[in-house]
């Protein structure tokens, strides 16, 4: 099996409130190679975009892989590794149980906002891609070739 990478964030500005923006971004490594993913999600929760940034990432996945995921959403990697009961969001986490099925996964939280180089560029990229309210192909681009070959 391949051993792939995925950084995700997603990105809720005005979560709660009002008319939210949200988009949802997953950055995949394999080999030290990296390609970015997103969706601009719309009226979703930052929970809701947390969910939906992980989905998004294992869809991309081609094949079975063993994947180690990385998230700042400590309720996305405590509810996936059995820490946390799923009490709301049900459709958005029965996406991504059936995105996780056919792979091994190992579910890691890193600290947001903490230098983690990885971590920083998809953070941006959730967040712009919310402001924009949709996906700035060259944005992605060249966002994700500043991450350069880099192995986590």
């Amino acid at each position: 099996m391949k051993e792939v990478t995925i950084v995700c964030d997603g990105s809720s500005l005005g979560n709660g409130k009002g008319n939210p923006r949200a988009a949802a971004v997953a950055v995949l490594g394999y080999r030290g190679f990296w390609r970015g993913f997103g969706e601009y999600l719309g009226s979703a929760t930052n929970q809701q975009a947390e969910i939906a940034a992980a989905t998004i990432g294992l869809n991309n996945l081609t094949e079975p892989c063993k994947v180690r995921v990385l998230s700042d959403s400590r309720y996305v990697v405590e509810t996936m590794t059995g820490k946390f009961r799923k009490k709301t969001n049900h459709e958005w986490w029965a996406k991504l149980d059936a995105a996780a099925a056919k792979h091994q996964i190992k579910w890691e939280w890193v600290k947001g906002h903490a230098g983690h180089e990885v971590q920083e560029v998809v953070d941006t990229l959730a967040r712009k891609t919310a402001e924009l309210g949709k996906i700035d192909e060259k944005m992605f681009e060249e966002l994700v070739a500043e991450i350069g070959v880099k192995e986590l």
